[in-house]
């Protein structure tokens, strides 16, 4: 439970690449209300605006008093300046976003990077909890991270640290939505488990893969994870290659930092070990011997929901220390 402060709910908010959630939140981070529309297809403007509505919506389903928003963001966010200096799945580069929304919905305000956000809620409640080095992803649209370092959420000398997503695993690779070449993100996100299902539609056109997705759904990661769950050959595959590619930046992280425990969040979780197993398997075979026999590499206690949690306890802590 978060430190008992005088009101008791905040507005916990997870602006995502794909997704927006928004959900009012009790200090026993109990989800009271909860409303998703999609972050895609639109401008800043009209995605502040958004942005706004729902939160009013939460604000007004609240049974008590709201004490303030914390927003997590898939981008980063330089603390120093207080703007997201860079957000590759949103139009929000260069927004003064903790002002901005703080006037149009009335209540304090505090942002963070999503992936940061989800960090603190599996740090301070959830699977990383106890831990004093520990790094966590979040699988999605896009790959983001978090990371404890001496028992100390670390966010990088400006506020934009571990962006895993981003490190580079091939030179003059696949380009990047961040506008680089050969990042993580292109091949060990929940995008890439759709893409792996494309390829295989491609090479077999009369799979149970393609029938499914010429159903009118498309070749999506939600699809290609469902059908392997069912069991679909095509489909575990994907998911498989996936998660070996997820396991190579692992690696190198355990190598880089040498945590205790990574934690891997977001929607593509929703895989499970069809996606954790192979990247524990390349982990246990490239990581240094002397690193990765001492680290775990578990999901989400929060799964999905770690962001707007995360950004609730922020909201919760600021206020506690105001």
């Amino acid at each position: 439970m978060v430190a008992t402060v005088a009101a008791n709910n905040v507005i916990g908010v997870d602006v995502g690449g794909t997704k927006l959630l928004v959900a009012v939140i009790d200090q026993s981070l109990g989800v009271h209300h909860r409303v998703q529309q999609p972050s895609q297809g639109l401008d800043g403007a009209a995605l502040l605006d958004r942005l706004a509505e729902m939160v009013d919506e939460a604000i007004d389903s609240a049974d008590g008093e709201v004490l303030g928003a914390g927003f997590g963001v898939a981008g980063i966010f330089d603390s120093k300046a207080g703007v997201i200096a860079t957000s590759p799945h949103l139009p929000l580069a260069g927004v003064s976003f903790a002002a901005v929304m703080g006037e149009r919905v009335g209540v304090p305000v505090t942002v963070d990077n999503d992936a940061n956000c989800a960090m603190l809620a599996e740090w301070r409640y959830g699977a990383a909890k106890g831990t004093d080095d520990a790094l966590l992803l979040t699988v999605g649209t896009g790959i983001g991270g978090g990371m404890v370092v001496n028992g100390q959420l670390a966010r990088g000398s400006s506020g934009g640290g571990a962006e895993f997503g981003h490190i580079v695993v091939e030179l003059d690779g696949p380009p990047c939505k961040c506008g680089g070449n050969g990042h993580l993100e292109w091949y060990a996100s929940g995008d890439a488990i759709g893409r792996a299902g494309e390829a295989a539609v491609a090479d077999k056109p009369d799979s149970p893969l393609a029938l499914a997705s010429a159903d009118g759904r498309g070749v999506s990661g939600a699809l290609v994870t469902e059908m392997a769950h069912d069991g679909d050959a095509d489909s575990v595959a994907a998911v498989a290659l996936v998660g070996r590619r997820l396991g190579q930046g692992l690696a190198s992280l355990v190598n880089a930092y040498n945590p205790e425990l990574i934690v891997i969040g977001g929607g593509a979780i929703a895989a499970g070990d069809l996606l954790l197993a192979p990247a524990r398997e390349v982990v246990e075979r490239e990581a240094l011997a002397s690193l990765g026999d001492h680290v775990s590499i578990v999901p989400a206690e929060f799964g999905a929901d770690a962001g707007v949690i995360g950004a609730a306890v922020m909201a919760f802590e600021a206020a506690a220390s105001a």
